[in-house]
């Protein structure tokens, strides 16, 4: 089976078990596949630039754009995300398409996964999750140094931008590419920023669970 086929056969299984449990507000299976599908491999050159090694997508949701950028790279990939029921779900589909072995996913807080995951991912992805502040933080501590974390945007203001960029030095990041794009449909505007691990922030991480989305640094 190709990628593409394991990838669309994924697609029908979140979409068949949306019916039950509330994975993703998008129903049809055309806009699944430009706003899940196409959507999550936009980033691909920009997780293709980092170090080989394991994967994370923090606040997976349905398993997007976790599952479809784990086939397509072949990475071991952890897919984050507090609520239960839907990493229930996702490991259902997982285990129908023999992925146990390469994706697994992990039910509960970024924070957590922190302290029992520290500078064990080479990429991250955040998509529709938090502030780049906030995501600047939280990954912090996950990435190995010249680790990434590719951001999907769908519109990145000039205020968030600089903000995130101020925290640069406290948490070991900086801002290395930032590309944007229109997918298939011709309406969908997509910002993918991607920051790169380049020292050990400055600051003590993670901060207690949620700090970094309901009070986000400053400098």
């Amino acid at each position: 089976m190709s990628d593409d086929e394991m990838i669309a056969l994924y697609l029908d299984l979140i979409l068949e078990a949306n019916k039950t449990v509330n994975l993703t507000r998008i129903g049809s299976l055309d806009q699944a596949r430009i706003l899940h599908v196409q959507d999550s491999l936009s980033a691909l050159p920009e997780i293709n630039a980092a170090p080989q090694g394991l994967y994370g997508d923090l606040g997976t949701g349905g398993g997007f754009p976790g599952v479809p950028v784990s086939i397509k790279t072949g990475r071991e990939a952890v897919l984050v995300d507090s609520v239960k029921k839907k990493a229930a779900v996702i490991e259902e589909a997982l285990s129908k398409l023999s992925l146990s072995g390469q994706i697994k996913t992990y039910p509960g807080r970024i924070e957590d996964l922190a302290l029992e995951k520290r500078s064990a991912f080479a990429v991250l992805t955040a998509r529709a999750l938090s502030q780049l502040p906030s995501l600047l933080e939280l990954s912090s501590p996950l990435l190995v140094k010249g680790g990434r974390l590719v951001c999907y945007k769908a519109r990145l203001s000039e205020d968030e931008l600089n903000h995130a960029e101020s925290l640069e030095k406290i948490l070991g990041m900086k801002l290395v590419s930032r590309r944007s794009l229109t997918l298939s449909d011709g309406e969908t505007y997509r910002e993918i920023v991607s920051f790169e691990k380049v020292a050990k922030a400055k600051i003590k991480l993670p901060r207690r669970i949620s700090m970094a989305q309901k009070k986000p640094l400053t400098v």
